[in-house]
């Protein structure tokens, strides 16, 4: 269904005379009403508020708007195959900004058969590979695919290096136990060969895997069998909504493990939903700033908040973030196709992506982290940004703004590991 709700403030396009030449269309696919819409909602308002600020105070991409044409799909990856057929061959859109790891590396051979780049929220590392040079079995070139952050797994290649160095500060004898949960679904599936690989390297003990759906549930089962392994470092590869019940059902039975959440396995929504269950997980959080953070950066995403909260008031978690620095990749490798009297084409977007070096966005600093793509390789950082979830028994009440502001709540910065950029690692 075409995408008509108030939450993405409305069209993201009205000729006015600002605009002078045809519209640039563009899509977005959203899950607002599936399994994973508990982080994509925030993440997809982030997209939509920022291509309509670009179309409100910049008048769109070298005088042309941009007419975004936005898809809820509820997670459903056939879903997403059809729609890409309707943009790709009716409304023929240069780009595209895209969502799961199921729809995203089915679209891999299609977005690169019709040379549109597509910017998707799926960090799985068979993504990187875009010069299909890793010999990875069931890894494809995926040059016209690009995401924003590091993949998930090395991001989790990050939360194990600082648990193997948490491990040795606090004293710890012996050799560490991890544990991989989550879905079997490719999303939660992704980095789980390379999260165990790196673990054993490291000299972890690697433990069976616990499978939880992605949506909620008693998962008492499943934390029985945690405090039964003696994990002590358990990484939850699902969406924060199954994570809380796993969270709070392990708290119910007496788990003590070091949680390790996933990039959208955690958040400051779900902080609020879980309470005390929450407290202490460690999880990575794409940009440099949180919702409250000073600076130009921040200055300049409060502005595109206000695109769908004109009060301002309104608390923006992590996710939010991330989709307006993803937006503006696109966004500005378009302004780079377009230099100099460039046609917008799929292909010279694509090269507007290798155009910049540690690339942040212009206006975004301090908010953005550094990207860096190359033809054959885009893991666009290698840097991983750990933060803990900090959560007080009164956390059950009042808005975000209200606990945080109140010190209920709070994001507290951990490490930033920098993880070497190894041939082997790429695509895996």
């Amino acid at each position: 269904m075409k995408l008509s709700l108030p939450l993405l403030a409305g069209a993201l396009f009205a000729a006015t005379p600002a605009f002078s030449q045809a519209p640039i269309p563009v899509g977005h696919l959203m899950d607002n009403s599936g399994p994973t819409s508990d982080v994509g909602v925030p993440y997809g308002q982030g997209v939509a508020d920022t291509l309509n600020w670009v179309n409100q105070t910049r008048h769109g991409v070298a005088g042309r708007p941009l007419a975004v044409s936005g898809f809820d799909y509820g997670y459903q990856a056939p879903r997403a195959v059809s729609q890409y057929q309707s943009w790709a061959q009716r409304e023929r859109v240069v780009a595209i900004q895209g969502w799961g790891t199921a729809d995203t590396e089915a679209l891999v051979r299609f977005v690169t058969r019709d040379r549109i780049p597509y910017i998707s929220a799926s960090y799985s590392a068979a993504l990187t590979d875009a010069g299909g040079q890793s010999g990875r079995r069931g890894v494809e070139p995926a040059p016209f695919n690009f995401f924003y952050g590091p993949s998930y797994s090395d991001a989790l290649r990050g939360m194990l290096q600082w648990a193997a160095e948490d491990w040795r500060a606090r004293g710890q004898q012996g050799r560490p136990r991890y544990v991989h949960m989550g879905a079997n679904h490719p999303y939660p599936n992704s980095p789980k060969e390379a999260g165990e690989a790196l673990a054993r390297e490291l000299g972890f003990e690697v433990l069976p895997a616990i499978q939880f759906a992605l949506t909620p549930g008693d998962y008492t089962a499943q934390c029985l069998t945690l405090k039964n392994q003696g994990a002590n470092y358990a990484y939850l590869g699902n969406t924060a909504g199954s994570n809380i019940s796993v969270l709070r059902a392990c708290q119910t039975v007496g788990v003590q493990v070091q949680f390790l959440g996933n990039v959208w396995g955690m958040d400051e929504n779900a902080m609020k939903a879980a309470g005390t269950a929450a407290n202490g997980v460690v999880f990575p959080v794409r940009t440099e700033a949180v919702w409250g953070g000073s600076g130009p950066g921040m200055d300049t995403v409060r502005a595109i908040s206000r695109v769908s909260d004109p009060t301002g008031n309104v608390y923006r978690p992590v996710h939010y973030l991330a989709g307006a620095c993803a937006a503006m990749l696109m966004v500005e490798a378009m302004e780079t196709a377009a230099s100099n009297g460039g046609q917008v084409t799929g292909e010279r977007i694509r090269d507007g992506f290798y155009a910049r070096q540690n690339w942040v966005p212009n206006g975004f600093q301090g908010v953005c982290t550094p990207s860096t793509f190359a033809a054959t390789d885009h893991r666009g950082t290698m840097r991983v940004s750990l933060y803990r979830a900090r959560v007080t028994d009164n956390a059950g009440q009042g808005s975000l703004q209200e606990l945080v502001t109140a010190g209920a709540m709070a994001l507290e910065p951990v490490a930033a590991i920098d993880l070497p950029r190894r041939a082997d690692w790429l695509g895996w």
